[in-house]
């Protein structure tokens, strides 16, 4: 996987169509699966699965395991007679389908899970004990949400001492039970749903590519629960340091994120079992794993914590191939992309070597008119992964309205376009086809497209602008603009450019 040449799509679940105000894992999917897989792709990429934090960003979640219950079809829990067609009716969203909302869908869709949780019978309770045994991360998530639940949701550091002290409250885990049996169906129903959406795709030729943040929540049961990992206080439950990236193309202030950073050297006394863990997980979740921020693990941008920007900091050494070499003795050929954007390095590059890992290309990042850019298509190398946009970047059609004439006009130049309609969007849009093909005709093994692109959207239909915690995540899609994509010419540029080789194999 991923050393032939291929073509992959990138759409999250949260853009997919669906009656119930985000995507969920319904017919719907299976339908784009079908399409993409005429189309002559052999990649469905999407974002963390994970559930949300309060903007809705999949990027800092409570959990790194863990899977968003929002993504749950009501018409499964239906099938499974958990629930009514009326409970099924109650999800139905009035608002517009072009927009997510997160807030409608939280709401309706907790509020049917606890109607189907109090339905299950003897033969589904035991299977929700076989999934926790083969899954043990999910304990301390499930106590976690119940006691958060029972702490008004109130971040960890904030409850009672008796719950934000992992280990005092662990032991009274019984007083919990009930509630955190909730959560274990939740996260049961998730991976129940998610599998056989995944082993459909996978017998239709298509491969998964999922993402994983490096940086985890400090509201996590990730930090909660393994504190000695992370540099935090144990007495104080305060950081000083926190995570982010220097000024960059994306932010002139840089980007603040203030994730915790982790303790290396007590990782690595412990082998690193988080992380293999956690890696493990997204390898059985996912056929393929994009790991975010990679550059991290060469070294990190730590930023103190009372900084209102992330200007001030300083580079951090990371763990580097010690990490590394434990992940391959537990997965010898682990399929990992590493996204190395942003600020780069030496030490960034020798990383790259030493694991192997496909980095990753964006177009957009390449049309610098003065300069011989690595992200240009001629200077792509085949073990690396060439995007048209990633879910930061703005769409193709939007980034050319709004660049510079200079850097339009070398694109443009670039990509073989002439006309002088350059401005037209839509299905066929000819600069986004050029542009597209650009990337198509590259060295690069695989070549990812948005389906915003495909469809020649603008910037209206951006998913997220980093670095601003408004109004992102938010793009959906309909079915009926995924049947309106051009098919036969996707389906040509795929075989043209020789992208077709089945990932599985046929």
């Amino acid at each position: 996987m991923l050393n032939k040449r291929g073509a992959g799509v990138l759409l999250h679940i949260s853009s997919m169509p669906s009656d119930y105000g985000v995507g969920v894992f319904d017919s719907n999917i299976k339908e784009f699966i079908d399409r993409i897989a005429d189309m002559g792709f052999t990649y469905w990429q999407v974002l963390p699965f994970n559930p949300l934090d309060d903007a809705n960003s999949p990027y800092c979640s409570p959990s790194a395991f863990a899977g968003n219950y929002l993504f749950i079809d009501p018409v499964g829990l239906k099938n499974m007679r958990l629930i009514s067609e009326d409970d099924v009716k109650e999800n139905i969203y009035s608002g517009s389908p072009y927009t997510a909302d997160y807030e409608f869908a939280a709401e309706k869709r907790l509020a049917t899970l606890k109607k189907a949780f109090l339905n299950i019978n003897d033969d589904l309770a035991k299977e929700i004990k076989a999934f926790e045994l083969d899954n043990p991360w999910l304990t301390d998530y499930s106590v976690f949400m119940a006691v958060k639940e029972a702490e008004g949701m109130k971040p960890w550091w904030e409850w009672d001492k008796k719950h934000s002290h992992y280990f005092d409250c662990i032991k009274d885990i019984y007083s919990y039970e009930e509630a955190a049996a909730f959560w274990k169906f939740v996260q049961y129903i998730f991976f129940r749903q998610w599998f056989e959406l995944k082993d459909y795709a996978n017998k239709k030729g298509i491969a998964v590519i999922g993402d994983m943040p490096i940086y985890v929540a400090m509201d996590s049961v990730d930090v909660w629960s393994n504190l000695p990992m992370f540099l935090i206080d144990e007495k104080t439950l305060k950081v000083e340091k926190v995570a982010g990236v220097p000024p960059d193309y994306f932010s002139e202030n840089g980007q603040l994120w203030g994730n915790p950073i982790y303790d290396w050297e007590a990782m690595e006394k412990d082998n690193y079992s988080w992380w293999i863990s956690r890696l493990g997980n997204a390898l059985k979740t996912y056929d393929t794993v994009r790991i975010d921020h990679f550059r991290a693990f060469a070294s990190y941008w730590q930023v103190p914590a009372d900084s209102d920007t992330a200007k001030v900091g300083e580079w951090v050494d990371g763990p580097k191939m010690k990490l590394f070499d434990k992940v391959f003795e537990a997965y010898p050929d682990a399929p990992i992309i590493a996204e190395d954007l942003g600020v780069f390095g030496e030490d960034v590059v020798k990383l790259l070597e030493d694991t192997g890992f496909p980095g990753m290309k964006v177009v957009q990042f390449g049309f610098e008119p003065n300069s011989d850019s690595s992200h240009m298509p001629h200077n792509s190398v085949q073990n690396s992964i060439n995007y048209v946009g990633t879910h930061d970047n703005n769409t193709i059609l939007g980034w050319l309205w709004e660049a510079s004439e200079s850097e339009r006009r070398f694109a443009l130049d670039y990509a073989g376009f002439t006309g002088d309609n350059w401005g037209e969007g839509g299905y066929y849009s000819p600069s986004c086809r050029r542009i597209i093909e650009t990337v198509w005709k590259s060295s690069s093994n695989v070549a990812i497209v948005a389906l915003q692109d495909m469809c020649g959207f603008g910037s209206d239909a951006r998913m997220n602008i980093p670095g601003v915690p408004e109004k992102n995540w938010c793009f959906r899609t309909t079915m009926d603009t995924i049947r309106s994509i051009d098919s036969e010419y996707f389906k040509k540029i795929n075989s043209l450019y020789r992208r077709m080789y089945p990932v599985f194999g046929k």
